[in-house]
């Protein structure tokens, strides 16, 4: 009789449990797959897991005791994962595109001190393996959206198992001497992170700011577990429907920040910095022709509505991005980026400390020889009209055709003759207040 109670006892326990997942799973999203939403096997494997019989008896209460300990393991691996984010940390991701001022706006978060953990563009692995095995072509874009928020999210849980997988060459015990732009990550070319210097290692992207040895990924995770608040910069996310998920996962308090800039501005900025990828744009600059079915201005075209299509989805703020969604144009920033790193900051939920305050006045200020074109030294007032001096008039004219609408919807005035493109006294930039507090 006692073993068919405990037997009933336990079953009890298992449903339980059972419905606790359940609701948890739904409470998480629809959309999160099998892998994202279970972190150990499913629950409704029980009887072939579980110390149960198949079925249904127990030969002894040590069996008995077996079921119960395993199912509360099992009880407190889904309440560890559902349990919401109460600690105050905070989870930045600063969402761009090439060319926007993403590497000066994403110090704004590096320079924050001891207690931000920041990453600067870890997703480039994943770009680079994704189109490596896709013959150059690249993955589809919906693997691609995939991978990239299956990577941040991790990494913004400070797991970097996931992204060590892009990396080449692969990393040897989660060491490795290949991250892309390390020592534009702070938190990695600090304590403990920074091991000692193995001058038998080449490391292209070593820190710049003391001599480290290869990365660790096991002491850049315990760093970034020990850090207040997480930050990761990246350029290749497309939508911002697809990082939902992020939204949705009760351990992350995640923030999203979308900087955008003129288009216009944008393709002068890009045909000096990647010269060989735009030649088809200085050839039609010359010829006075832009073809509008062009692959290359398509491929414009494509980008601008992804990023207006990223911004509606944002300003509209459905329930997943109330209070989670802000955006900034970097014009803005260029003119008051005091005033904007302040309003970032208050957003994020973070302290706008010192160090970033000082930071930002000292590199606001900077020479024509220190604003190179990866630098994140700028005079501000200087870099946001100096592209209307390179770009000429017919390729202008090209970005207003084909990249109209998301120019509208963040306020970017139109020329319509040359005079006026170089005309500094002219604006082309309306002023417009993109409310973040709701």
């Amino acid at each position: 009789m006692r073993n068919k109670y405990a037997v009933l006892l336990v079953f009890v326990v298992a449903l339980v449990i059972i419905e606790k997942e359940n609701n948890i799973i739904s409470r998480v999203s629809d959309r999160l797959t099998p892998k994202q939403a279970l972190q150990s096997p499913p629950l409704s494997n029980i009887s072939a897991t579980s110390p149960l019989k198949h079925n249904g008896s127990l030969s002894s209460l040590s069996e008995l005791d077996a079921a119960f300990t395993h199912l509360r393991q099992r009880l407190e691996n889904y309440t560890e994962w559902a349990e919401p984010h109460r600690d105050g940390k905070k989870h930045i991701v600063l969402l761009a595109t090439t060319r926007t001022g993403s590497s000066f706006v994403g110090e704004f978060f590096n320079q924050q001190g001891a207690n931000m953990f920041y990453l600067f563009e870890p997703l480039w692995h994943v770009e680079r393996r994704l189109s490596q095995e896709g013959g150059g072509a690249g993955a589809s874009a919906s693997a691609s959206a995939r991978a990239y928020r299956d990577v941040l999210q991790q990494l913004l849980l400070c797991n970097f198992t996931l992204l060590e997988k892009f990396i080449e060459p692969r990393p040897v015990e989660h060491v490795t001497a290949a991250l892309f732009r390390r020592e534009s990550s702070a938190s990695l070319c600090d304590d403990p992170v920074c091991t000692p210097l193995d001058k038998n290692v080449f490391e292209r992207y070593h820190c710049k700011s003391r001599p480290c040895g290869p990365l660790n990924f096991t002491l850049a995770s315990e760093a970034c577990r020990r850090k207040a608040h997480r930050a990761v910069k990246t350029v290749r996310v497309r939508q911002l429907e697809t990082l939902r998920p992020l939204a949705d996962d009760p351990r992350l308090d995640v923030k999203f920040i979308q900087l955008v800039r003129d288009p216009r501005a944008v393709l002068a900025s890009r045909m000096v910095a990647f010269s060989t990828k735009y030649r088809n744009w200085k050839q039609w600059a010359a010829d006075g022709e832009v073809p509008t079915d062009d692959e290359e201005v398509r491929r414009l075209r494509g980008n601008c509505e992804n990023i207006r299509t990223s911004a509606e989805a944002g300003l509209r703020r459905p329930a997943w991005l109330r209070r989670r969604y802000m955006l900034v144009r970097y014009e803005d920033i260029a003119r008051y980026p005091m005033q904007k790193a302040a309003e970032m900051y208050r957003f994020s939920g973070i302290p706008f400390t010192p160090q970033v305050k000082e930071w930002i006045l000292r590199n606001t200020q900077a020479s024509k020889e220190a604003s190179g074109v990866y630098s994140t030294q700028k005079n501000s007032s200087e870099q946001v009209e100096k592209w209307r001096f390179s770009i000429p008039f017919n390729l202008a004219q090209a970005v207003q055709k084909v990249c109209g609408p998301t120019m509208k919807l963040f306020g970017y005035r139109f020329v319509h003759d040359k005079d006026t493109l170089t005309n500094k006294s002219v604006s082309l930039l309306e002023e417009k207040v993109f409310d973040f507090t709701f």
